[in-house]
């Protein structure tokens, strides 16, 4: 065969692999964001085109530099491309094995500084295209807690605004500027509380579900159930945010993964190419299969940042739709919320008349104000609900599944009169309704609920108005919060709690939340700072009495004050006519 023939067919053949890797991937974007079963061939068939080009480039790179002119910047493209077909796996799969594959890529073209030369291309798009790479690589290095790797590569992003903006003159500078001030204020926001160590940096620290620090208890036949899907909305408008993931969503998610197994994907070295993606991710009953490696499987997560209520409604509809035998679902909702003028002292107002939550951020707080300046009737019959606001009656069809909601917002009690019609396990764990003033200036930093679920002590630590803590008193105050979890796994075995919550408790996701809440609700309800009822979290069946002054986990509750030095902070709720506050 003629040589020049056979360049020839390599290039074509490089070329046809190119362009069907485009197709696949633009069409990610046509796939439903719901169900489980539509995307997963179409994900299969895209990560093959990408294991063959990847390895195509690498067997005939000689001809395609020499022949084709291939540069770096498409070869980095390549590799950014792999990178966010594993970062969409993740977010379908919620496994972080694919996270870790995605990060290993994004570190890669870094590493071999394959954008390096792209301003020198003179074309804007290319310096738009390694942009969006610097986005990227920072939204999966948050997830994966590599918050010290984050400020270099913000360091890095802002330069490369700076010469973009030099060079093109580009209108949209200032848009990616605040990309970079979003980052900024979210790494003021997390960590809540700055650990201080004094002879080496400070490790990356991560939130994840860790075996060693779930307490187990046997599974009664009442503790039947399994996480199986989590939908998180995240509206909150004073939060700080980054790439449509609010701070209380980025807490929340993290406690819905186990801590990855094995070693992380290596850095690849400069002499040697990264690996292709592995062979199709397919589905089995317990989990992901990657090649001949199985992945654990965590619950399924929809990450839905100011959703519309039709949206919050259809991806509940596809959860419930598919949820398996013995299945439930969690639905965590962080967001504002509204209460109309003629409902605000109906306590036991439920369904659509009490109000609702601006899950998507379109409606106006003031508009009763505004409507009574107006002369406007306020008679309730002749006003429609308002179709922004996700209602509590909204929720009402969806307890036909068993259900565990999870509510971060100034009207929370919205919910905690929600009727159990179909006979489901249906537990609610409700936020404070407001904070002491000087806790409420820092909304923007994330909620209190959920800074405990995602990490108690740092609750704690806030709760106290305390923002830095030394390491060696870290470890000491870890260990009695892990003492409270165990202690209190075994006492709600003893005590009779509601059969709500023990539908749960066999989950390790949903187990672990519930005695975080347990230790929130216990340490807030000391806390002589938090002096209201509407200042204190609580749960629908409420927990007993005797569960949350039981005198062993007030005991560890006050020696975590002491070892913080904050005891005098705190009232001991379990001696003689000590009461809740």
């Amino acid at each position: 065969m003629n040589p020049m023939d056979g360049e020839r067919k390599i290039i074509i053949e490089f070329c046809h692999l190119l362009e069907k890797s485009k197709v696949l991937f633009n069409g990610l974007r046509e796939l439903p964001q719901y169900g489980h079963k539509q995307w997963q061939s179409y994900f299969g068939r895209t990560f093959d085109v990408y294991t063959k080009l990847w390895k195509f480039q690498q067997q005939h790179r000689d001809v395609l530099d020499s022949k084709y002119g291939l540069k770096r910047w498409q070869i980095g493209e390549i590799a950014s491309k792999i990178g966010q077909l594993y970062y969409h796996f993740y977010l379908r799969t919620s496994e972080t094995a694919y996270l870790r594959e995605a990060f290993a890529f994004y570190q890669a073209i870094r590493a071999r500084r394959y954008y390096t030369h792209a301003v020198k291309e003179d074309k804007c798009e290319l310096m738009v295209k390694k942009l969006r790479y610097y986005a990227r690589f920072i939204v999966v290095s948050l997830l994966l807690n590599k918050l010290k790797l984050v400020d270099d590569l913000i360091r890095e992003l802002d330069n490369q605004i700076i010469e973009y903006g030099t060079t093109y003159n580009a209108e949209d500078q200032m848009e990616w500027t605040v990309v970079v001030d979003e980052v900024k204020a979210f790494l003021d926001a997390e960590p809540a509380v700055q650990v201080m160590y004094n002879d080496m940096p400070a490790p990356d620290m991560s939130n994840r579900i860790h075996p060693d620090h779930t307490p187990y208890v046997d599974r009664g036949p009442h503790m039947h159930l399994t996480l199986q899907d989590v939908i998180i909305i995240g509206s909150s408008t004073q939060q700080a945010k980054f790439s449509e993931l609010t701070i209380d969503m980025y807490r929340i998610l993290q406690i819905l993964e186990k801590e990855p197994i094995g070693p992380a994907p290596q850095a690849l070295s400069e002499d040697i190419p990264p690996h292709g993606p592995p062979p199709a991710p397919h589905s089995t009953q317990r989990g992901y299969v990657v090649g001949d490696s199985f992945r654990r499987d965590n619950p399924h997560k929809y990450l839905l940042f100011k959703p519309t209520a039709l949206q919050c409604l259809v991806y509940l509809a596809s959860s419930c739709n598919d949820l398996p035998l013995n299945g439930a679902i969690l639905l965590y909702i962080s967001a504002d919320g509204y209460i109309p003028s003629h409902s605000r002292n109906a306590d036991s107002i439920t369904g659509y008349e009490a109000g609702g939550f601006i899950t998507s951020g379109k409606l106006d707080p003031n508009r009763d104000s505004t409507r009574e300046s107006r002369g406007q009737s306020q008679d309730r019959g002749s006003r429609g609900k308002d179709h922004y606001l996700l209602y509590p009656g909204d929720i009402y069809p969806f307890t036909r599944r068993p259900l565990f909601i999870i509510v971060e917002s100034n009207c929370s009690g919205l919910m905690q009169n929600m009727p159990r019609h179909f006979n489901q396990p249906l537990v609610m764990l409700l936020s404070a309704q407001e904070l002491p003033a000087n806790l409420a200036e820092r909304c923007h930093q994330g909620n209190l609920l959920t800074l405990f679920l995602n990490n108690p002590l740092m609750g704690f630590c806030a709760s106290c108005e305390l923002y830095t803590i030394e390491e060696g008193l870290l470890d000491v105050c870890e260990t009695l919060v892990l003492d409270f979890m165990f202690q209190c796994a075994q006492l709600i075995l003893r005590i009779r709690i509601d059969m709500n919550f023990f539908a749960f408790m066999g989950d390790e996701f949903l187990r672990t939340i519930i005695l975080r809440y347990l230790f929130c609700e216990c340490s807030l309800r000391m806390n002589r700072n938090f002096r209201s009822r509407s200042q204190i979290v609580h749960s629908t069946p409420p927990m007993p009495e005797e569960l949350l002054a039981h005198s062993s986990l007030v005991s560890i509750i006050l020696k975590i004050s002491e070892q913080l030095g904050v005891r005098n902070h705190f009232s001991d709720v379990s001696g003689p006519g000590s009461g809740p506050i």
